[in-house]
């Protein structure tokens, strides 16, 4: 059975790139019979507000989208420690004091996300008792599980390729955000069943870390679909922190979100918003 998320985190409200993501999942798993899941990822500090989450319910109801909630990130906080202190167990992990300034003065070149850490702590002395996060060490990982692959639905098959980012952060300096991303989301989608991570194409490159760490952690392996993303005026992405009018404001102005949603399906878009590239599915 198709299992599929949509997994937004309430620290900003949804709009139409979220509306978008989630009409995408939601429509993938019901065409197959299968189930459209909602899961909050709520670690992100002082950040996460209780009341985001509930206009994202409200929001996915508007949008006249069905789903099955499933428990928030805040409730896993256990399972992400037991993972990274698995991973920390087997010498995969090290620490890292490393600011952000430090990295991109010291990084030699530039990842899908940015300087790509030089490696410059990885044979550091340090004192347990200082703070720290926690990065893997990619190399090595690499070297005890070998070569891996993924599948993406629009793309076709993929060779993992988790070096081209780095030694990524998978436990985090600051205590009120302890997992990464990159850590939480591998477990949460095992946890939940997922089959088919659908998701937009900004993440794909974070896709062969994900793959790394479910062979490091013995977890099943899902497909994926990274759709393409929808852009401003200016060619960005739609993004909380610019300020994208809000799914929230349409609706309680009144607009009639499922003629929106339908509209987006057909890539009907409001003024001012396209597509951006995506993958072509592989002949």
């Amino acid at each position: 059975m198709t299992v599929t998320r949509f997994a937004p985190s309430p620290n900003g409200p949804l709009h139409l790139g979220h509306a978008y993501s989630a009409i995408a999942a939601h429509d993938l798993a019901k065409a197959r019979g299968g189930r459209f899941l909602l899961r909050i990822e709520d670690i992100d500090g002082a950040r996460s507000r209780s009341e985001l989450a509930e206009a994202f319910r409200a929001d996915l109801e508007w949008l006249g989208l069905e789903w099955e909630e499933v428990p928030a990130q805040s409730t896993r906080l256990a399972a992400y420690a037991a993972a990274a202190e698995r991973l920390r167990a087997e010498g995969l992990l090290y620490p890292c004091r490393c600011t952000r300034a430090e990295i991109a003065e010291a990084a030699r070149e530039m990842g899908p996300d940015g300087p790509v850490y030089p490696g410059t702590c990885r044979d550091a002395a340090f004192d347990p008792q200082d703070p720290a996060a926690w990065r893997l060490d990619v190399a090595e990982a690499l070297r005890r599980t070998g070569t891996l692959a993924w599948f993406d639905e629009r793309a076709g098959e993929q060779q993992a390729r988790p070096e081209l980012g780095g030694d990524v952060v998978l436990v985090r300096k600051d205590a009120e955000t302890p997992a990464s991303y990159h850590l939480a989301v591998t477990i949460d989608d095992a946890a939940d069943g997922v089959t088919l991570v659908t998701r937009g194409m900004d993440l794909f490159p974070a896709t062969h870390v994900h793959r790394l760490l479910q062979a490091l952690l013995g977890l099943p392996v899902p497909a994926w679909h990274h759709h393409p993303l929808l852009l401003d005026e200016t060619g960005q992405k739609l993004a909380k922190r610019r300020g994208s009018p809000s799914l929230a404001d349409r609706r309680l102005a009144g607009e009639d979100g499922r003629t929106l949603a339908n509209s987006l399906r057909q890539g009907r878009l409001p003024s001012g918003i396209t597509l951006g590239e995506g993958l072509d599915t592989p002949a």
